[in-house]
């Protein structure tokens, strides 16, 4: 039983249902007992939120799994990244447990193992100055960009397709595939027009928003009609419209999946459960 809870909650972990995953973890614990693995996934569930109050849930279930399995490397591994993450000055007792922690690992996980370079990935990200964050955000900003504008001619070219009158496939578990379904549901009517052609036109109309938003702007304060004008902001409010349909559509998308994963399983269980039960 704690196997198929286990692997119930690493198929949601994988699409981000981070809340799904938290209900599998608590279900399979109150009906099997407590599990280290369970409880492993339970906190991570929760640090997967970087919140203070799910921080605190995460380092309980972790503690909670050390406590049954002492030698547990991915329970180690996981409370380790959590404590790294941690400010210091916040939570100093998680600034010690991590040393404590790094140690046990070193001693039990044998060089080039899978334990030995999440060690050094969380260690070496724990150890980061200004500098290293200011890059570390503009990449991540960077591959934001990336992501979305990927996203955006896929839509365009399924709205295409939706035009023409082809019917789109059951997306079934396929995260990609229902985000993308989802945008299309989301961008459909005449209101939306003005959206899909922005998103069919993503480079264009970021050149000519910044355009015109930088000409409006400096005309304003050079004309003399103020001395300083962020009114050219307001050209950006139809792109930040249409990035905000794709970033709905994404959480629509993996809401659906979370939704088909979670109801595949409860059939096995009933199909698994004994008769008159």
């Amino acid at each position: 039983m704690e196997q198929q809870y286990a692997q119930r909650c690493s198929e949601l972990f994988a699409v981000g249902g981070y809340a799904a995953v938290r209900a599998a973890a608590e279900q399979g614990l109150e009906e099997a007992g407590p599990d280290p693995v369970l409880l492993r996934w339970l906190g991570q569930a929760h640090a997967a939120e970087d919140e203070d109050d799910h921080d605190r849930e995460a380092e309980d279930a972790y503690r909670k799994g050390l406590a049954l399995a002492p030698d547990d490397l991915g329970l180690m591994v996981c409370y380790l990244e959590l404590c790294l993450r941690s400010d210091d000055f916040d939570h100093p007792a998680r600034a010690r447990r991590a040393v404590v922690l790094r140690e046990r690992i070193e001693e039990l996980a044998p060089p080039g193992s899978a334990e030995r370079a999440r060690v050094d990935s969380a260690t070496g990200w724990a150890g980061r100055g200004y500098w290293d964050d200011l890059t570390t955000g503009v990449l991540q900003g960077q591959a934001e960009q990336e992501a979305l504008a990927d996203q955006s001619a896929q839509v365009t070219e399924a709205l295409r397709r939706a035009a023409r009158g082809e019917t789109g496939q059951d997306t079934g578990e396929d995260l990609r595939a229902a985000e993308l379904a989802a945008a299309v549901e989301l961008l459909q009517g005449p209101w939306n027009a003005p959206l899909r052609f922005l998103l069919a036109h993503r480079v264009g109309a970021y050149v000519l928003t910044f355009l015109l938003s930088f000409g409006l702007n400096k005309a304003l304060v050079v004309s003399g009609v103020l001395d300083f004008s962020l009114w050219g902001w307001l050209f950006w409010v139809p792109l930040l419209a249409a990035e905000a349909k794709l970033r709905q559509a994404r959480r629509l998308g993996q809401e659906r999946v979370v939704a088909r994963i979670q109801a595949r399983h409860e059939g096995l269980d009933a199909a698994s459960a004994p008769a008159g039960r």
